[in-house]
């Protein structure tokens, strides 16, 4: 039997886009012979040169609430090794996003708890010494993509073996089933496409988490 292709995901729990585009992966995981590894990447770490550039909410999000969620999630990472990451991410995901519980500390720690791993991460909350890892992590997947983008950043292998990246799709409901599968396919043919870059159109709604 064939070995699944690994696809690269780059997340920041604290992205509504990114958990719907991170369960539409897990879809395309029944549907077609993939495999996901997950990685952490941090809106705080991407911003933090151009705080004085956004808006003040947006600010006071990255400054107050973005760090301590990424921190817990690279220490968890580096203590428990990567394999902990994708249930840890539904854990944080459902509770921050799904149950509308927010990012800050009882609902991570609460988090921690329902993906079987120590409330002692929660020391890496207001510091951690792997913050080198954190940045190193976001670093290998905005390079693939480029500074003008967020997060989820996803890799896949491409036809002549190099690393096909792309940051998206966004998406909401997040597809299922042969729908699921069609939006993988469809976005893998244009991200494959040389000189490629962008596909837009403007978002009527905010991320729709009733089907998740």
């Amino acid at each position: 039997m064939s070995e699944k292709t690994p696809v690269d995901f780059w997340f920041d729990p604290l992205c509504p886009w990114a958990w719907m585009t991170s369960r539409w992966v897990l879809e395309v995981e029944k549907v077609r012979d993939i495999e996901v590894r997950w990685h952490v990447m941090s809106l705080a770490v991407l911003n933090e040169d151009k705080l004085d550039e956004l808006p003040a909410e947006y600010q006071e999000m990255l400054e107050v609430k973005a760090w301590g969620p990424v921190r817990v999630v690279i220490a968890a990472q580096e203590e428990h090794g990567a394999g902990v990451l994708g249930d840890l991410y539904t854990a944080l995901g459902t509770r921050i996003h799904n149950q509308e519980e927010g990012p800050g500390r009882e609902t991570v720690a609460a988090a921690l708890k329902d993906a079987g791993l120590p409330e002692s991460l929660m020391d890496h909350w207001d510091g951690t010494p792997y913050e080198p890892q954190l940045r190193a992590s976001h670093k290998e997947g905005i390079d693939k993509v480029g500074q003008e983008v967020g997060t989820p950043v996803i890799a896949v292998p491409g036809a002549d073996g190099e690393q096909l990246a792309f940051f998206g799709p966004v998406v909401t409901p997040a597809p299922k089933g042969e729908d699921a599968a069609r939006l993988w396919d469809g976005t893998l043919a244009v991200a494959s496409v040389p000189g490629f870059y962008e596909i837009k159109r403007t978002r009527t709604k905010g991320p729709d988490f009733s089907n998740l």
